[in-house]
Formats: structure tokens, sequence, C-alpha cells
């Protein structure tokens, strides 16, 4: 009698236990509706929990005011899945490179969001993981702690956007990040295309121009060669026995060699300070920059330092800004160093 009273009361703990493990490991059950939606005014299309919040706003970043919108889905349990939407930053090449749009938008990324989830006094760390391409368009993984969350962040800027697709848990989820992430979708980027005009004038003669129209309607031309006339056939083959005239010079002028610019700390309008990497965090690094004619960093890479400071110190340069530097009047391309103190009290 005592065994089978035994048995039953280890048999309901057994059960209790497993129930308890059931409802733990489910954390994101929480989230019983799921939709697929399409914001107005957006690009993309993703499934998220229907009791998501919204919430549209500006914020100030260095002289530019950015537009931003963030669909939020979180949970008690732990996770947080996001969407971040800002736009202000116009693609234009003639002003700084794409490169240089990318970073500064994932810069304001980091400014805006982390906030939305914690406390403004919570360490947050961004790590890049990869660069690749998305449906055309440039695309970075990083990987992303705010407190007690941690998880990914796919980043992607089209012509007119830059969307942050956010999974952020306590613990890992990986059934969750893929069920988001993977459903997050684009327009295919169009290539651009270049057209002939068949447009044929009948009374055209022969030696005029013929044009060809590109995707962004400027027109560029080039001249056809005469037709062979039966009377000064013996000309045409003279003049085609003659050596070839030696090629024109570009009317455009060589670009310019950048300038040597030293140590560059003091020169910089903006200058974040690098992430300090987890353990023993001391030392000097070094990163020599390429800064092209608008004040942005056109490539960055570490010269000397400790091998575990080196990745922090790039990426903090990389986002570095300037005031364009002139020579003769005209805008120039500098190159540089940027030098990182880490020390412990960091």
């Amino acid at each position: 009698m005592f065994f089978r009273r035994l048995h039953l009361a280890l048999a309901i703990l057994l059960l209790s236990a497993y129930a308890l493990s059931a409802q733990t490991q489910k954390p994101a059950e929480v989230w019983t509706e799921w939709e697929t939606f399409s914001p107005e005014n957006e690009e993309f299309t993703v499934l998220m929990p229907k009791n998501r919040t919204t919430e549209a706003t500006t914020f100030p970043y260095h002289k530019m005011e950015l537009n931003a919108r963030l669909y939020l889905a979180t949970s008690n349990a732990g996770p947080a899945l996001a969407i971040v939407s800002l736009s202000g930053i116009k693609s234009d090449p003639a002003q700084y490179t794409e490169f240089a749009r990318f970073n500064s938008y994932v810069d304001a990324f980091k400014n805006f969001f982390p906030p939305k989830i914690r406390s403004k006094e919570t360490p947050t760390k961004l790590t890049l993981v990869t660069t690749r391409q998305f449906r055309g368009h440039g695309s970075r993984s990083y990987k992303m702690t705010i407190g007690d969350l941690s998880g990914s962040v796919d980043t992607i800027v089209t012509k007119k956007r830059f969307y942050a697709i956010v999974t952020l848990n306590t613990k890992k989820d990986e059934a969750l990040d893929e069920k988001f992430l993977s459903s997050f979708e684009l327009p295919e980027r169009e290539a651009p295309k270049i057209t002939a005009n068949t447009n044929v004038d009948p009374n055209a003669t022969p030696g005029q121009e013929a044009k060809v129209q590109n995707n962004s309607g400027a027109e560029g031309e080039t001249e056809l060669p005469p037709t062979p006339n039966k009377e000064n056939n013996t000309d045409a083959t003279a003049s085609n026995n003659q050596p070839n005239p030696a090629p024109q010079a570009s009317s455009g002028q060589k670009p310019k060699a950048p300038i040597a610019g030293g140590m560059l700390n003091g020169k910089a309008i903006y200058l974040p300070i690098p992430e300090v990497p987890a353990g023993e965090a001391t030392g000097v690094v070094l990163v020599q920059v390429l800064i092209d004619e608008q004040g942005a960093v056109l490539d960055a890479k570490a010269v000397s330092g400790p091998q575990h400071l080196q990745a922090s110190a790039v990426a903090a340069a990389r986002l570095a800004r300037f005031t364009p530097t002139l020579l003769l009047g005209e805008p120039v391309k500098v190159s540089g160093t940027l030098s990182y103190n880490f020390v412990r009290s960091n």
C-alpha cells in the first residue's frame, strides 16, 4: 500500500514537471493570431502578430530630419519582433555614396530603436555579421543585444527607404525567428535598362547621328560612318589604308589622387565611440581611412593595435563624418588615420 501511494505521488510530480516544461519552452505561443500585411506607403509585406503596435514619428539626425515608422510586437514572455522603416536620406550619388548612405541609416537606427524596447541607459551592441543582396537591394545582417534581449537584425536599403527587420528574445527560438524573418518580402529591384531608338527618319542622309537612350531619359550621341560612294571609292580605300590617328585625350580631367591628411581625429565633425568587446579591452588601434569629396568614409582598415579590438574600431571609423576638403576650390578625397584608445574605464 505504501509503495502504491509512493508511485502515485511520483507520477503526479512527473506530470506536473512535464506540463511546466512544456509551458516554458513555448513563450511565443502568446501570439495566437498572425497576419500578412502591407502597410500603406511602404514597399514590404511581412507576417506579424495581430496585436502589434504602430508608431509614426520624426527625429533629428545631424542636420537632417528623418521619418520613422515602427511596427512592433512584444510579449511578457520575452520575444520582440519589429520592422523599423526610415526615410529622409535621399539616394543622391552627387552628395554621398550609397555605402555612406547605408552607414548613416544604420547609425540612425541604432539611436532610434533601442529606447523603444528598453530604457535609454540600457547597453546596446550591434555587430556586423554579413553583407549581401536582397532582391537586388543592398543588405546587411547584424547581431544585436539590448540588455537581456539578444537576436538578429536584417537591414535593407532601397532607393526610397531603409528597413530593419528585428527579432529579439531572452532565449533562442529558431522557429520563431525563421517564421518572421523569412516572411519579409520586397519587390525585385529593377536593373537599369538601355534601349536603342529605332525610329528612323525617312529623310535622314548618310552620316547623320544615331541616338541611344538610357533609363534616365538622357541621350548620348554617336556618329555613324558615311556610306561609301562609288564615285570616290578609290579615295575611301586609300583613306582606310592610312594609319589610325592617335586616340584623343578625354575632355574630362583625370580624377585627383587623395591628399594626405595625417591624424584626422580632430578634423571629424562626427566621430562615434567604438563598441568595447567583452573581456579585457585596453590598447590603441590605428585605422587608415579614405574620405570622399563629401566627407564620408569610403574605406577603413586597421593598421595596428590589438587584434581583438580592430573590428570594433573599423566599424566605428566607417561611420565617421568630416567637413569636405577643398583644394584650389574643388573638393578632393583625403587619406589619413584615426586613433582609438581603448581603456578600462570604457
